[in-house]
Parts: structure tokens; C-alpha cells; sequence
């Protein structure tokens, strides 16, 4: 299953879109997520949280369980949160390298 988190632009064909930050992390634990493409800004973060968020949950995860993430794309247009999003799946592509 592919995941595309925004609450704008609509999840091309083939995706499961989702809206929020808990949204799409109730999809992530049920499983079977291939891949997750990420917006950040999804509308008052205090509300809905970020697609950050989402990449912060998956990184404690991948580095306190045996989790095992998805293919991660960031697709946000705010470019300073785009960064900090790379920097995320950058530790997460580390956490899951020492694994092996």
C-alpha cells in the first residue's frame, strides 16, 4: 500500500491519500505501507500535526522496535520543513542500516 499525506493536492492513482499526522500513523501501524509520501503543512499543526511528525514517529520506532518503514518521499512545497524532513528519513536510512 502507498500512503500519500496532504491535505491539498490530491494522492495520485494508486495511493491511499490520508490527512493528518495520527491518520497516517494508524495506517503505518496496521501494516503493509510500501511507501509514504510526505507534505508537511496539513493545516493547524496543533490540530493535525505535520507530515514531521509522522517521520519523527516512524524514526523512534525504527529505532526502539523492530519496525520496518516504508519507502519515504517528501513532497511538500514549504522548502526549510522539506529539509528537516530529508535530515529525518537521513537517520532513519541509518537507524535501519545498522540493523543488518
Amino acid at each position: 500500500m502507498k500512503i500519500w499525506l496532504d491535505d491539498i493536492r490530491p494522492a495520485p492513482d494508486g495511493w491511499l491519500q490520508t490527512y493528518t499526522e495520527r491518520q497516517t500513523i494508524d495506517v503505518l501501524k496496521s501494516g503493509g505501507v510500501t511507501e509514504l509520501s510526505v507534505d508537511h503543512d496539513l493545516g493547524d499543526e496543533n490540530v493535525v500535526g505535520t507530515g514531521y511528525g509522522v517521520l519523527l514517529w516512524i524514526e523512534d520506532r525504527v529505532a526502539t522496535t523492530t519496525f520496518v518503514p516504508p519507502t519515504l518521499y517528501v513532497h511538500s512545497a514549504n522548502t526549510s520543513a522539506a529539509e528537516k524532513m530529508q535530515l529525518a528519513i537521513m537517520s532513519i536510512k541509518r537507524l535501519t542500516s545498522k540493523r543488518r
